[in-house]
C-alpha cells in the first residue's frame, strides 16, 4: 500500500493519517496532507483503494466508485489503518501523538479507529454510516461506547444522504459516553462542502471547520 506523504517545514507537533473520499488519492486528499503539514503535523493518507487498482475517479463518476467501495471490509480497512500506525511509529509518533481524519466514506472509518485505538483525536468530515453501517464496520452509534479518541464531526445541514436526526443522536451518544467532543453543522453546506473541487464546495463553511479542525489537532493531540 502506498503512502502519500507532506511532512512540516519546521518543527513537527504530531501526526495525522488523512482518509480519503470514494474517489482516491485526489488533488483534494494531497492539499489537504500540504495544509495538515502546514499546521505542523506530518501528514500520510495511505491509498485504500490499493486492492482493486488504486483508481482516482471523477466526482460526477460515482458508478465508477462503486466496485472500490463494494471491495471494502473490515479486515482490509484495519490492516490498513494499522499499517499507517505502524510507519507512524518507526518515524517516532505512537499514540496520542497520531490523529486520524476523513472526509465522507474517510470520514467513518476515522471514527471506526478512534474506536479501535486509542488516539489523540479523531475528525469526521461528514461521514455517514451512523445508524446503518458502511464498509463492513459497525455503525457509528455501536462504536460509541468502544470510542477511546477525542471525536470531531463536520456536518453540512443540507446533506441528504447524512440526516441530521442522525447526527444528533450520535453527539447526543458521544456526549453521554464522556469522551471530549466538537461537533459542527453547518446551515448553508451540502455533502463534500470541503472540496474545492466539487460543485458542493462552500468556502465560508470549509474554512471554518478547517480552523476548527486544526484547533481541535492543537488542544488533543499530545505534542513532544
Amino acid at each position: 500500500m502506498k503512502l502519500y506523504q507532506v511532512k512540516p517545514q519546521g518543527a513537527i507537533k504530531g501526526a495525522v493519517i488523512v482518509i480519503q473520499e470514494a474517489f482516491g488519492i485526489t488533488d483534494h486528499i494531497m492539499d489537504v496532507c500540504q495544509r495538515v503539514a502546514d499546521a505542523g503535523y506530518l501528514a500520510v493518507a495511505p491509498h485504500v483503494f490499493h486492492r482493486t487498482g488504486d483508481p482516482v475517479i471523477a466526482y460526477d463518476k460515482m458508478q465508477e466508485v462503486i466496485p472500490h467501495i463494494m471491495q471494502l471490509n473490515r479486515e482490509g480497512i484495519e490492516a490498513d489503518v494499522k499499517a499507517c500506525l505502524d510507519y507512524l511509529e518507526s518515524q517516532g509518533y505512537s499514540g496520542r501523538q497520531v490523529a486520524i481524519m476523513g472526509f465522507c466514506m474517510g470520514g467513518t472509518i476515522a471514527f471506526f479507529a478512534g474506536a479501535k485505538w486509542e488516539l489523540g483525536a479523531a475528525v469526521t468530515f461528514y461521514g455517514g454510516g451512523i445508524v446503518q453501517g458502511r464498509f463492513g464496520l459497525p455503525t457509528l452509534l455501536e462504536l460509541v461506547p468502544e470510542l477511546k479518541t477525542p471525536w470531531m464531526g463536520n456536518y453540512g445541514d443540507l446533506d441528504q444522504s447524512i440526516p441530521l436526526t442522525e447526527v444528533e443522536i450520535l453527539r447526543k451518544a458521544v456526549a453521554a459516553a464522556g469522551i471530549p467532543l466538537e461537533v459542527n453543522r453547518y446551515a448553508d453546506a451540502d455533502h463534500g462542502f470541503h472540496c474545492n473541487d466539487r460543485s458542493a464546495y462552500h468556502e465560508a463553511s470549509s474554512k471554518d471547520a478547517w480552523a476548527k479542525t486544526v484547533q481541535f489537532l492543537d488542544s488533543h493531540v499530545a505534542h513532544d
